[in-house]
């Protein structure tokens, strides 16, 4: 491609320097969106995924009331959920660490990004060993049910023998799931969202079966259980067991004794006395030697923090509804509040959510609420109903579905294959949440990097496929060393990231309810139910999330005694990390403020041509752009840009002096980095692709136009000169596009774009690309709430007849709900001293006729001088974003004042949008024959 014209290529060195300039075709992490139905699936693989193993946690900490707390948690989540859409609202790249740093400053913020990274480097393991553990279990209960006799020979009767392969397989498995998603995520978000959302269908379809045929089950054989909703505190003890024969299977099995006239199952004794029930991870994790009693008690230390009685009344209070009642309430919710892992998700993909951003997150977030709500708390409920209480926990505690396959009404054959589906899709949903895992960790750390907490080494764009690989690679190393570290281990993974979920919530509802009274900016969304008193607003409901995420989080504390060890120990360990790298980072700065600028690969071609650049659909947009600090024009292309017909291209043109023979065009500059990060901020916050470019150029405004040739646009979109008028302007693009092509040009459609100036050229009759809003619109209301047309008109009204009639042509032509405002022109007549309309005049009988026709009017006085009420026309149109002035056309006989240098020419030639001159009849100068 030249980057000048034949007419005036330059001479000697100029031109060899030109020629031997390349064009940077720019590439970015962020120029790719993803549908909300792919977003919901991400966050879903994660949330959805705990209905596999929450039930059987909670159950395992508060007893079978278990499903009600898991209910409340869900129902809850739907006011969390509010929480993440508001901070996305002001924050594109929100999630917890901007929020917070925004709200209560840095060290806080790399406190909260250190407890949320705690609960996404072990969700990824703990979800993969999960998964492993499940195929395992699968594979030896195919063998045994094929072939008992080889079970029995291989020694996997011997549940020791048996575990420890299982613990071997699932590390192998757990690995290999996590090297595949890592592998998904360095492709691109299009990649790993592809597997997630065919995750999601699988698992929709087990849901449907395991909800309707559990559903026929209660139909026939009735509940086994009631659901009871006081949650069980007290310390655990081991319980009895008994052996007894499957009278469908014929096998023989251990199963826990219930007392017939208590219904309390009975303790296992040793010398007349209960054995206490050890809690498995503080045993493993040696908590003794701590001073920590390893009984499994749901109120761990809490339980030896407060007096005796105190606690004997939270265990069994007299009331449920008195304050000791709801302490113990509130424990309980706390030890369900797992089954939110997976919300900090929603902010780390809103940035890659496609156009309309706002609208496609909102519905990601509700079908993310209505799925974990009915699965999650649905196979809940159905657990305790069907599966007997002698079994549930003792064998099913960790598979709740899987019993719940086993309980089901059906011949042993057809449920040992419902069996086998849904171990398969809770592998796959289980391998799903490692994705999300993945995606969150990602988001996180990017969000750490771009603040320069991090070094800026960890953004650089993989070559080929632009995302951030070095920051995979270090999620993949902590993750595969959890892995190998936990050794399979289930108790410990699961019972330790507990932590990071509730405290990453606690710090993001707080910093939200901070920024409510720091940045009082208006916002696309607010969490409902604001109170405002004078010029404060209150947040109730936003303050009451964070008030019950903060309680839930302290009981946790103390109750969660292996989360709270685990998650102190990882989130300090993390936070000397981060502190000490911010430390070195500032000190290479020597200063100098830290600013984040996007990291870039760039391509360098000689030419650049649709096919180049994969331009593949039906219309493109070539927009024009020179500083960061004015990129209205391209805010307000993304605006109008339907995705799925246009694409836009957005090239700069790089400034190339005379006589310059050294090559240019392989490098970015500092500024060249900027506006290119601008871009992408901009793309991103609209949803929407685009292609950027960079040609180094000595003659920017033919390197324009030549690009538009070059890439077949139909339009192209420029800011305002600061050199050339509009009118000149256009006259040297409408020069260069017709010698471009021997005065033969395809159709073209220019646009001059400003804030207050839009301004179309059409050559060989122009080319405009239908907008987003014209497409998707089914009624003209839609059209006006979309911005297109006429929504507020500016009349002007000198008293006189001749106005009358105009005004009474607009009140019939207009539609009642565009604003119609007048202006008097002949203030002494029209109007009196306190501004109103005066009884006898032409104007006050109009406003009467458009009050006896329900029709609202605006009458607004422009007092001053006569010889500048055009300025002032035009200031009030500026001002009050008007789309239409209407004037009426001067006359000889009605404006002895000619129109040139009067009022209408100052309209005319400064109006911000459209002037529509409306003339009256002509008198004839000829009889009618």
């Amino acid at each position: 491609m030249s980057s000048n014209p034949a007419s005036s290529e330059p001479p000697g060195p100029s031109k060899r320097a030109l020629q031997a300039a390349k064009i940077i075709v720019v590439g970015s992490v962020m120029f790719t969106f993803i549908s909300y139905w792919r977003t919901a699936a991400v966050v879903l693989c994660d949330l959805a995924s705990t209905a596999y193993y929450i039930g059987g946690i909670v159950e395992q900490a508060i007893g079978p009331a278990a499903p009600w707390f898991i209910l409340a948690v869900m129902i809850f989540s739907y006011g969390v959920r509010s929480v993440y859409i508001e901070s996305c609202c002001l924050f594109v790249r929100g999630g917890g660490y901007k929020v917070v740093k925004e709200a209560m400053g840095g060290f806080l913020a790399k406190l909260s990004v250190s407890a949320l990274m705690f609960d996404f480097i072990l969700t990824g393991p703990t979800s993969g060993v999960s998964a492993g553990s499940y195929i395992m279990g699968l594979l030896f209960r195919i063998v045994e049910v094929s072939s008992p006799t080889l079970y029995v020979q291989m020694g996997f009767r011997d549940f020791e023998f048996r575990d420890r392969y299982t613990k071997m397989g699932s590390v192998v498995i757990a690995c290999g799931i996590t090297l595949y998603f890592f592998r998904q995520n360095i492709l691109g978000i299009h990649e790993s969202s592809d597997k997630a959302l065919w995750i999601m269908k699988v698992t929709t379809v087990m849901a449907v079966v395991m909800l309707v045929w559990c559903g026929i089950t209660l139909a026939v054989k009735g509940p086994k259980n009631s659901v009871p909703w006081q949650p069980d505190l007290d310390p655990r003890v081991e319980l009895a067991t008994r052996k007894v024969v499957d009278p469908e299977t014929g096998e023989e099995r251990e199963q826990w004794i219930k007392d017939p006239a208590s219904g309390k199952f009975l303790p296992k004794l040793q010398d007349g006395q209960e054995i206490l029930k050890t809690n498995d991870a503080l045993e493993k994790l040696h908590a003794d030697k701590l001073g920590l009693d390893t009984q499994d008690d749901p109120l761990g230390s809490l339980g030896r923090l407060l007096p005796p009685s105190t606690v004997q009344e939270i265990r069994h209070p007299r009331s449920w509804w008195s304050i000791i009642g709801v302490v113990g309430l509130l424990i309980a919710f706390g030890h369900s509040i797992l089954a939110m892992s997976g919300e900090e998700t929603l902010a780390q993909v809103y940035r890659e959510v496609e156009s309309p951003k706002l609208p496609n997150f909102k519905k990601a977030a509700f079908i993310v609420f209505i799925y974990s709500l009915v699965l999650t708390a649905g196979i809940s409920f159905l657990a305790v109903m069907i599966i007997p209480d002698e079994v549930r926990m003792k064998d099913f505690s960790a598979n709740l579905i899987g019993g719940l396959a086993r309980n089901v009404l059906g011949p042993p054959s057809i449920k040992l294959a419902l069996e086998a589906f849904v171990v398969v899709v809770g592998f796959l949903i289980l391998a799903g949440a490692v994705n999300t895992a993945i995606i969150g960790s990602n988001g996180v750390l990017n969000r750490v990097a771009e603040d320069g907490v991090l070094p800026d080494w960890f953004l650089k764009p993989h070559p080929r496929y632009g995302t951030t690989s070095r920051v995979l690679s270090l999620v993949l190393i902590l993750q595969l060393f959890t892995i190998l570290v936990s050794g399979g281990d289930m108790v410990i993974l699961g019972e330790t990231y507990a932590f990071g979920v509730v405290w990453s919530f606690v710090f993001v509802a707080m910093a939200m309810v901070v920024l409510r009274f720091k940045d009082k900016s208006p916002r696309e969304f607010k969490v409902p139910v604001n109170i405002r008193i004078g010029t404060v607003e209150f947040p109730i409901l936003l303050s009451a999330i964070f008030l019950i995420l903060l309680v839930s989080a302290l009981l946790n504390f103390f109750t969660k005694e292996v989360a709270t060890i685990g998650g102190l120990t990882f989130t300090g360990l993390l936070l000397i990390t981060f502190v000490t790298s911010e430390h070195f980072h500032k000190r290479r700065l020597r200063g100098k403020k830290h600013e984040h600028l996007e990291q870039f690969n760039k391509q360098t071609v000689d030419e650049i041509s649709p096919a180049g650049l994969k331009l593949t659909k039906p219309y493109r947009k070539l927009v024009a752009i020179r500083s960061p600090q004015n990129l209205y024009m391209l805010e307000k292309t993304l605006a109008e840009t339907d995705p799925d017909t246009t694409e836009v291209v957005v090239m700069t043109a790089k400034i190339v002096p005379v006589g310059v023979v050294t090559p240019v065009g392989s490098t970015m500059d500092a500024f060249d980095q900027q506006l290119m990060t601008a871009v992408v901020q901009r793309a991103e916050k609209a949803g929407k692709e685009v292609r950027p470019l960079i040609l180094p150029t000595n003659n920017p405004l033919f390197a324009i136009i030549n690009t538009a040739k070059d890439l077949k646009v139909q339009e192209l979109v420029m800011g305002a000169s600061n050199k050339y008028t509009a009118d000149e302007q256009l006259e040297q693009i409408a020069f260069y596009w017709i010698n471009m092509h021997d005065g033969k040009p395809p159709p073209l459609t220019v646009r001059i774009l400003g804030r207050d100036r839009d301004v179309h050229l059409d050559l060989a009759g122009g080319n405009r690309i239908p907008r987003i809003s014209e497409r998707k619109a089914r009624s003209v209301a839609e059209l006006r709430a979309a911005g297109v047309g006429v929504d507020r008109v500016l009349m002007a009204h000198d008293g006189s007849a001749q106005s009358s009639d105009l005004f009474e042509a607009v009140l019939t032509m207009l539609d009642p709900e565009v604003v119609l405002t007048l202006i008097p022109t002949q203030l002494a007549d029209a109007l009196d001293g306190a501004g109103v309309a005066n009884n006898n005049g032409v104007l006050y009988l109009d406003q009467e006729r458009a009050k006896q026709l329900g029709r609202e009017l605006d009458i607004c006085s422009l007092p001053g001088d006569p010889a500048e009420l055009g300025e002032r026309i035009v200031t009030l149109a500026q001002n009050g974003k008007y789309d239409l002035i209407i004037l009426s056309m001067p006359t000889e006989a009605l404006a002895p004042v000619p129109m040139q240098g009067g009022p209408t020419d100052f309209v005319l030639r400064h109006a911000p949008c459209r002037v529509f001159l409306a003339a009256p009849p002509a008198i004839p100068l000829e009889p009618e024959k």
